[in-house]
């Protein structure tokens, strides 16, 4: 039977290496859009997905999230199948929650250019600590 002094002696010899990606390696290039029909409308289009995941840049650990991304679209949309496979080039890439939030906002933005953007993304709580950063596009600043 292991011991607890044991079981402390090999978890800190415990050596695991990670394959962390660059955050270079989101896929910002498969994002797609398709024209709006009514770019006078203020409608809103709300997109949410509790699938994100990316990992901690330091420890390699994945941490997994609910994005919720609201925008009032000018002449385009987001095609989700390509949205989905960007948030899937997240997957292994070391990116800290604030970054995140604002590498997808800043991508979507760039992409659509809509007349306004906000997205939300909360991680799984770690830590006792639970987390959710909110970007917008204008800065209401």
């Amino acid at each position: 039977m292991t011991t607890i002094d044991d079981l402390q002696n090999d978890y800190t010899d415990l050596e695991f290496e990670i394959d962390i990606k660059p955050e270079e390696s989101i896929r910002s290039d498969i994002l797609l859009t398709f024209q709006y029909d009514y770019p006078n409308s203020q409608a809103t289009i709300e997109l949410d997905t509790d699938e994100f995941t990316a990992v901690c840049p330091w420890t390699g650990l994945p941490d997994l999230g609910t994005l919720q991304i609201s925008y009032v679209p000018s002449d385009a949309l987001i095609e989700l199948k390509s949205l989905k496979y960007y948030l899937l080039s997240f997957r292994d890439v070391g990116i800290v929650q604030e970054h995140a939030a604002n590498r997808i906002l800043n991508d979507l933005v760039e992409l659509t250019k809509p007349k306004s953007m906000s997205l939300s993304l909360t991680y799984q709580t770690r830590g006792g600590i639970n987390t959710t950063v909110k970007a917008s596009f204008p800065d209401p600043n």
